[in-house]
């Protein structure tokens, strides 16, 4: 059988292969889908792609497979771990923090100001994949940005370092890491003026870093033997498909609740009426990730946040019911008390996370009386709010659980209200198709219309 493209989403624990055919006309097709464990341990992520085709060859008794394209996305090996450094927090570094969360980092560090030794000491147990640097307007503040990358330069690490800050600072940046084994790039400010965000060069720059050094990690060596076409970050590739969608449908919240984090995409410029209010500038497309909110790895700190007798309640059994489920809880739940088990983590999952990155309607009291500002994420325009990741894409009531996002509004939060329609990443392909509009953006969202039921 010949294929166009497949795609695999190499992650920590499985590695999915997706298949498309008629990449290049006008009614591309999803083929299926086939799965394996993923093998870093073993040293070659290979011989779990490998079997992840032989798996989708099974599902459709195939006996041989030919394919123009193989592309990927990869959160293997612990992701894309990064640490971030820029000069003050609610500026330069944030607007940093937001380059590297939206290219699909995952930040093991993040510092304001100079470095300290203790600062170096963790940076040298972290062991990141790629190091960040930003810091002062253009021609403002030079001496925190150049001290930190003297400091960062001494460490000799062989590993990307990504300039994004002052701009009068780039000769001397060079300089500084001239005679190291640091790999330099050099990319326009994060945060060129006040008030004013320029993340998207660099997460440009993160995630072709990303396909040009940290595939060759441990375990990635070898991929380039079988991936012919892009690699990026798997919650990179679910922000790519997110950006797509916005221009073709409008403002959207896209939600992936996994076993171990849940992440949240928005790709909106808010509504004029709470603009004119915002205190400080937020990215267009905006990625947070909860590390602390997984329904598998992660269930014991969810189940906390509801509590045991209102868990109970919700789902109409005892305790010693519902002790056994956390006890012997699956990665894939079989039964229906088990589906509304994970449904009710899934539920508090959803909610915490969409709160956790949208803003607030805050009141400020002075001389002349009560004043209304906004900060953070505004989401209130929201018009399609997109579940993707296994437990928002086969569990029977996931629509439901989305729709309780509005419903939560307690009345000062910048939520997505009633009216936005809920979709559904049926055929659970979004990172795939992310990964697939870097080459075909046409096929990648007429596939994406599929699966979302548009």
């Amino acid at each position: 059988m010949k294929i166009n493209v497949l795609v695999a989403e190499i992650g920590s624990t499985t590695t999915v292969i997706n298949a498309f055919n008629g990449v290049n006309e006008p009614c591309p097709t999803f083929i299926g889908q086939g799965q394996a464990p993923t093998t870093v341990l073993e040293g070659d992520v290979n011989i779990g792609l490998k079997a992840a085709i032989e798996d989708f060859k099974k599902s459709l008794n195939i006996d041989s497979l030919e394919y123009d394209d193989l592309m990927a996305t990869s959160s293997a090996a612990g992701g894309l771990r990064m640490t971030v450094h820029g000069l003050v927090y609610d500026m330069t570094v944030r607007a940093a923090k937001e380059a590297a969360l939206g290219a699909g980092a995952n930040l093991h560090m993040i510092t304001a100001g100079k470095l300290r030794r203790t600062d170096l000491l963790k940076i040298e147990d972290i062991k990141p994949n790629i190091i960040l640097i930003a810091g002062g307007v253009d021609y403002g503040e030079r001496d925190t940005a150049i001290h930190n990358a003297e400091l960062i330069s001494k460490l000799d690490f062989n590993i990307p370092v990504i300039y994004a800050g002052n701009v009068e600072n780039g000769e001397e940046i060079r300089e500084i890491f001239k005679e190291t084994k640091a790999k330099l790039y050099i990319t326009e400010n994060v945060y060129p003026k006040i008030d004013e965000l320029n993340i998207e060069p660099t997460r440009k720059i993160i995630q072709r870093v990303f396909e040009e050094h940290i595939i060759h990690g441990p375990g990635m060596a070898k991929i380039r033997e079988m991936v012919r076409g892009p690699i990026i970050p798997t919650p990179g590739a679910v922000m790519l498909a997110a950006q797509l969608l916005k221009e073709e449908i409008g403002d959207i919240l896209v939600l992936d609740v996994g076993g171990a984090t849940t992440d949240v995409h928005s790709v909106t410029d808010g509504s004029e009426e709470v603009n004119r209010i915002l205190i400080s500038p937020e990215p267009v497309s905006k990625r947070t990730v909860e590390g602390d909110l997984g329904v598998y790895v992660n269930l014991g700190n969810i189940v906390e946040r509801i509590g045991l007798d209102n868990l109970a309640n919700r789902l109409s059994i005892n305790i010693e019911e519902l002790s056994l489920l956390v006890k012997n809880h699956k990665p894939i739940p079989d039964s229906n008390i088990e589906k509304r088990f994970v449904e009710e983590l899934t539920l508090e999952a959803v909610i915490a996370a969409v709160k956790r990155h949208a803003g607030k309607y805050r009141h400020m009291y002075g001389p002349s009386g009560k004043k209304t500002i906004a900060e953070g994420k505004d989401l209130t325009n929201i018009r399609h709010i997109v579940g993707t990741g296994g437990a928002l894409t086969r569990l029977p009531n996931s629509i439901d659980v989305m729709k309780k996002i509005a419903l939560s509004n307690k009345g000062n939060e910048l939520l997505p209200n009633k009216e936005a329609q809920i979709l559904v990443d049926s055929n659970y392909i979004m990172a795939s198709l992310g990964v697939l509009s870097k080459e075909y953006p046409e096929a990648a969202i007429k596939l994406l219309k599929q699966s979302l039921n548009i």
